[in-house]
């Protein structure tokens, strides 16, 4: 063996062997002068203690577990303030408190704490609601008294510590903060250049309480937070600054650090918090209660980044919270349904107006360049907020531009495009109630072109269909609307007033005043207003959104006040020129005001209603006739459904009052014998031509007599209808061939019985007479034919004698 390791090893027993001496002699030292030693241990700790009391029960030697150091092991240490039996909240109560200490200098009479144990303990600190608390016992003495004493030793630097199984408390009255952990496992270790000192710290903790206003609710509750953390101490400024590091909080991992003021502004702290990836409803979880239950209005599918300072002071008041957060290409859930694709840059604050204080009421929701797809529309917001979380405010600028047919889904197939595009854009505010807007207050536009589209509640079909919707404070506006459907051109301008509000609330009570006017209409293009739009609601979809329901309730509720004028209308032969209507539609039904048209060279005017009841849809109309060509306008209605004579066999003009009512298909055919009413009419120059029936009789009775045009200067006549018959009243008619009088039923498929009194005297003779009394005198004389027409075979009319006549 080499000479110098010979040496070596030499020097290295000898180093062993004294320091083994040193810790047999320290040993029997402890053990001859246990009281000795924890006298001076605990006149040690409590050198800097002002009033209160720090007992120590017993000590037993620990050597081994502080090697190199002297190790004691404290039991049941308790340190209590002076004011302890007031408020029996304890500072420390400790089962085992392990102190080690530095061996050398016992060995001189003096103690030296390298390190300190504190296990199966309860640290409680304790402020009541006047400001006193019990950590005034840790408060130094008066230095002037203690320069006076002359108290030569300072306070201990602690190099290491370690806590297990330790419950801490802040319990702050005054300030309304609550902080307590169950330390789980604590270890530390300091280092102290100069006056200020350095600290690394391992600890697994379990945050029971975070609650820095106990009013608000706790941060991180009952989450477990594990990590290293390495902090320090700068006496030139008198902060501790905890440097950024790892930390897991509730199995999540974070990057967390912090500043805590302790002369200038003492009790000032930040704390800053940050994730590179954390679900929405994990994130929400970790803060205060009256802020996640905000953000849970909202949830994202997939992880996002976020960071959240918190600032305040110990002492008291409210704490300062701010969340940022950057999402991309994400799935967001709202109150109002699901955004896919969705990005945005998010900031929660709760001072939202500096100076406002950091409450509810003024904590705000900011979303910058929001862009997504809301139900496949494709949309951006470039800064939506939601402001006054204790009564929330929506507030944004909404801007889209798409394919009107990503629309269709959305209607539940009330409403279907084939083309289009849509531009829109809006300015709103609006209260959210329950997850809804309400009080929306809107302003901006929607633009549609070139749309084709199907309502198929009312089995409408329009093409090439433009429409531009104005939003005013609460009023809509519709301009420029241009509607095509089939051959139909229709010109559009409405309005609804308090539209925003009654949208959400009452959209029963919405109102839209139409302007319409139409060079052409063809008014079986738009039968499906006679359809029952209910009969065809069809069943809801599971992915239907809030934003489709309440836009087919208002279609469905909501009423149109509409003013029409229209060049010419054409219904089946029907032929009316410069139309003039008011319509009202309606949940039940259509009501027509102030219709008026000209056809067949006269006028005619009406008011009704027409109710929707399925299949057929009930009408009740007054109508009034004036001067038009009854033939044309027996032709335009199809003859009313009379089958004994048709238009052909009618000339002159027509006038007459009708107040009838019916049932009418939504093909707009009149149901067979559904008309009940009255109708008084008066004919002007008219004439019968041609009309089989007095044809066949006219050539052997009548042979000398023109009965292929019967002229009628003038004829008055009252009808009722009840179905399928017709009663006629008493009626006179004169005409050029002979004169009549008719009463009785015409039935339209059985039940004629019409009786007729037909004088055989030539009105022709007659011609010359002047006296009006003279002429009626004359007008029976003769001989006078008494007929009885009723039903014949195969729906024909046949004449017989009226034996019964009166």
């Amino acid at each position: 063996m080499p000479r110098w390791l010979k040496t070596i090893l030499k020097i290295v027993a000898v180093v062993a062997g004294l320091l083994l001496l040193a810790l047999v002699g320290a040993s029997v030292y402890v053990n001859f002068h246990k009281a000795k030693i924890l006298n001076a241990i605990t006149k040690e700790l409590n050198k800097n203690l002002r009033g209160g009391s720090l007992t120590v029960a017993s000590m037993e030697p620990a050597f081994l577990s502080g090697f190199p150091g002297v190790s004691v092991s404290l039991q049941n240490v308790v340190l209590r303030d002076s004011l302890w039996k007031i408020h029996h909240h304890t500072l420390l109560e400790a089962k085992d408190f392990d102190i080690t200490v530095n061996p050398f200098a016992l060995l001189v009479g003096t103690i030296e704490i390298n390190k300190i144990g504190i296990n199966q303990a309860t640290i409680y600190l304790y402020t009541d609601s006047t400001g006193y608390s019990n950590t005034f016992v840790l408060k130094k003495k008066d230095e002037t008294k203690a320069n006076s004493k002359k108290v030569s030793s300072t306070a201990p630097e602690i190099r290491k510590f370690t806590l297990s199984q330790v419950n801490f408390v802040l319990d702050n009255q005054k300030g309304h903060k609550l902080f307590h952990f169950s330390v789980e496992d604590l270890k530390g270790k300091m280092d102290y250049p100069g006056d200020d000192w350095n600290a690394d710290i391992n600890l697994k903790v379990l945050a029971n309480d975070l609650s820095f206003n106990t009013n608000r609710g706790s941060f991180i509750k009952n989450k477990m937070v594990e990590g290293t953390i390495a902090a320090n101490y700068q006496a030139a400024t008198g902060v501790i600054t905890v440097e950024p590091n790892m930390l897991n909080i509730g199995g999540d991992p974070f990057t967390i650090g912090a500043n805590f003021s302790t002369i200038k502004n003492a009790g000032n702290f930040t704390i800053s918090i940050a994730t590179n990836g954390i679900l929405w409803r994990r994130a929400s979880a970790l803060l205060a209660a009256n802020i996640a239950k905000h953000l849970d209005m909202f949830d994202l599918k997939n992880p996002i980044a976020a960071s959240c300072m918190l600032s305040g002071n110990f002492s008291g008041g409210d704490l300062a919270v701010n969340v940022n957060t950057s999402v991309k290409n994400n799935t967001l859930t709202t109150p109002g349904g699901t955004i896919d694709s969705c990005s945005f840059v998010g900031l929660y604050t709760n001072e939202y107006v500096k100076g406002k204080g950091l409450t509810d009421q003024n904590s705000a929701i900011k979303l910058y360049h929001l862009t997504g797809n809301y139900e496949q529309v494709p949309f951006t917001v470039d800064t939506g907020i939601i402001s006054n979380l204790e009564k929330p405010i929506a507030t944004g600028t909404f801007r889209s531009k798409f394919a009107v047919n990503r629309l269709n889904h959305l209607f539940d197939e009330t409403l279907n495009f084939s083309r289009g595009t849509a531009d829109l854009k809006f300015n709103y505010k609006a209260d959210i109630v329950n997850f809804k807007l309400v009080k929306p207050v809107v302003s901006g536009y929607i633009n549609i072109q070139n749309a084709d589209a199907n309502y198929v509640p009312r089995k409408l079909v329009f093409k090439n269909t433009s429409i531009s919707l104005n939003i005013t404070g609460n009023d809509l506006f519709l301009k420029n609307i241009h509607l095509q459907s089939g051959k139909s051109i229709v010109f559009m301008e409405g309005s609804v007033r308090n539209f925003m509000n009654l949208y959400y609330t009452d959209p029963e009570k919405i109102l839209v005043n139409w302007q319409i006017r139409s060079p052409q209409m063809y008014l079986g293009e738009f039968l499906g207003f006679l359809s029952d739009k209910r009969s065809i609601r069809l069943k809801k979809k599971k992915s239907s959104s809030n934003f489709a329901d309440q836009l087919n309730t208002v279609l469905e509720k909501g009423k149109a006040d509409m003013h029409i004028r229209v060049d010419k209308a054409y219904y089946y032969k029907f032929l009316a020129t410069d139309v003039i209507a008011d319509l009202l539609l309606s949940e039940d039904g259509i009501q027509l005001k102030n219709v008026s048209v000209k056809n067949a060279g006269g006028s005619v005017n009406l008011n009704g209603t027409i109710s929707q009841n399925g299949a057929t849809n009930h009408f009740a109309i007054n109508t009034n006739v004036n001067n038009v060509n009854i033939s044309n306008f027996f032709y335009s209605f199809d003859n009313f459904g009379i089958q004994g004579f048709n238009y052909k066999n009618l000339r002159g003009f027509l006038s007459l009052k009708s107040n009838i009512s019916g049932n009418v298909t939504d093909q707009g055919k009149v149901v067979p014998r559904s008309i009940n009413g009255t109708v008084n009419l008066n004919l002007k120059k008219g004439a019968l031509i041609d009309f089989d029936p007095i044809v066949n009789v006219g050539k052997f009775a009548f042979p000398f007599r023109d009965v292929r045009n019967i002229m009628i200067d003038n004829l008055n006549g009252k009808f009722d209808l009840h179905g399928d018959k017709i009663t006629i009243n008493p009626m006179m008619i004169n005409s050029s061939v002979l004169n009549m009088n008719v009463a009785g039923v015409y039935g339209f498929t059985k039940g004629t019985n019409i009786a007729l009194d037909v004088p055989l005297r030539n009105p022709k003779k007659d011609e010359d007479i002047t006296n009006q009394q003279e002429k009626q005198d004359r007008r029976m004389k003769g001989i006078v034919l008494h007929i009885l027409a009723s039903d014949g075979d195969n729906g024909k009319i046949k004449f017989g004698w009226n034996k019964n006549h009166d």
